[in-house]
């Protein structure tokens, strides 16, 4: 497996497939917001059910605090496309059929079976600003974006951290 991605790497591009069918780079969001980047192990599973609807339901806050949500995970864009629609989900989930991205990301595996959870902000530079691993608490992954996001505006605006 290749390095992990740090805090202060430059995120890595990719191209992916989302449900809808479309082709979504990351470089399509650099220069224009930033970005939460969510690796989950799979859709319909009970953590990533929860973790998936933490940031549905936080979903405009994090639009308004200026980010873009994108899960990544192995299932198919159908496999996506019902669980998005089954939970109403509003941001763009995305198929890594073949691993290479999480690979390219260095996300590791949990209890050595399992696709790890890992959830990245980028700034709208394309430097990632914040890493947060935890399988077993998914929903923690929305609360640390959230505030993450929150963190980067008010540097931007220039008001300390």
């Amino acid at each position: 497996m290749r390095k992990r991605v740090s805090v202060g790497d430059r995120a890595p591009d990719f191209t992916l497939v989302s449900q809808r069918g479309e082709k979504v780079s990351l470089g399509d969001y650099l220069g224009k917001s930033a970005v939460v980047l969510f690796f989950y192990p799979k859709d319909n599973s009970p953590g990533c059910t929860k973790e998936a609807c933490e940031f549905r339901d936080n979903y405009l806050i994090l639009k308004e605090a200026g980010a873009e949500v994108l899960g990544i995970s192995s299932q198919s864009e159908e496999s996506h496309g019902i669980f998005s629609a089954t939970f109403a989900l509003p941001y763009l989930l995305l198929s890594d059929t073949d691993g290479k991205v999480r690979e390219l990301y260095g996300v590791p595996s949990s209890f050595g079976f399992l696709p790890g959870r890992v959830t990245y902000i980028i700034d709208k530079n394309g430097v990632v600003r914040h890493v947060f691993n935890s399988q077993l608490r998914a929903r923690r992954h929305a609360a640390e974006a959230l505030r993450m996001v929150r963190a980067i505006g008010r540097e931007i605006a220039g008001t300390p951290l």
